[in-house]
């Protein structure tokens, strides 16, 4: 019965809604600019990523770790080759809830709006670090305590009972081989040494000292947030590219929904002449 219910509510948070008819992301341009050892952030559509997204005030609500084309996964190579179609398949790791920490085709997020968040000064070694790390936990279950973990992490410690408080920052508590998405991540940039949201202090002697971070506090939104990673934006109309006669200004609104007229104004800002959706995979 325990296991029905488990298997109820993963299946319940991990409702999506539909994919948006014109994404915000450009993913052909996103495929071929993209490096192994960056961070691929997901506005999500789940009912998991409303409860991340209501906990972080952020719009991304989940994170996976580019590792690049199947053909040059010398870490894993018959995993890649049994996954990908193609050597050039590109490939990512992600801990997904319902999946745990799987390796799977970039594709998957094709339509999506995405952001990618890329180290800054990250060498070649610790770049296969991280990849090495990220690649070790694959098959690791998703914990889904940790999501309630952060929820009651916000809520101040006196109100609460003390069997409700995060557990969190408790020594071995819960089941250390079970992982989120950024968590997993997090954990991979600290194998190589590389900083997302550390404490900086100065101690006597004037030098600054960096504390790493708790990465089972670790939220996607963090890598959009820090100062160590640099934000590469591929916005599926780029209007710095087009031209000013193919861009029209006050055309007549398309039919705005009841939803969409409580969030948008009706009169358009541009309308593109030649729009296309996005295209679908083969």
């Amino acid at each position: 019965m325990l296991a029905g219910l488990k298997g109820a509510l993963v299946a319940f948070l991990g409702h999506k809604r539909p994919l948006p008819a014109f994404p915000l992301s450009d993913f052909e341009r996103l495929r071929a600019e993209i490096q192994p050892g960056d961070v691929i952030l997901i506005e999500g559509r789940s009912r998991v990523s409303d409860v991340i997204g209501w906990v972080t005030q952020s719009p991304w609500t989940h994170a996976a770790l580019y590792l690049g084309p199947a053909g040059n996964l010398a870490e894993a190579p018959e995993l890649a080759t049994q996954l990908a179609t193609t050597p050039e398949e590109p490939l990512i790791v992600e801990s997904e809830l319902g999946l745990g920490t799987v390796l799977r085709p970039l594709s998957v997020y094709r339509g999506e709006h995405l952001r990618v968040c890329r180290p800054r000064g990250l060498g070649p070694e610790a770049r296969r670090k991280v990849l090495r790390y990220a690649l070790g936990r694959l098959g690791t279950p998703y914990d889904v305590r940790q999501i309630f973990d952060l929820l009651r992490f916000l809520f101040p410690w006196f109100i609460m009972p003390r069997r409700w408080r995060s557990t969190l920052f408790q020594a071995g508590a819960g089941p250390g081989t079970h992982t989120v998405c950024s968590t997993m991540i997090a954990e991979a940039f600290a194998s190589a040494g590389h900083p997302i949201l550390p404490l900086v202090k100065r101690v006597e002697d004037g030098r600054l000292v960096l504390y790493r971070r708790n990465p089972k506090l670790c939220v996607p939104a963090d890598f959009d947030y820090s100062p160590y990673f640099s934000i590469v934006k591929y916005p599926v109309l780029d209007l710095r590219s087009w031209d000013r006669e193919e861009l029209a200004e006050g055309t007549a609104a398309a039919a705005l929904d009841a939803e969409e007229q409580g969030l948008y104004l009706p009169e358009p800002l541009r309308s593109v002449a030649a729009a296309k959706p996005p295209p679908e995979d083969q």
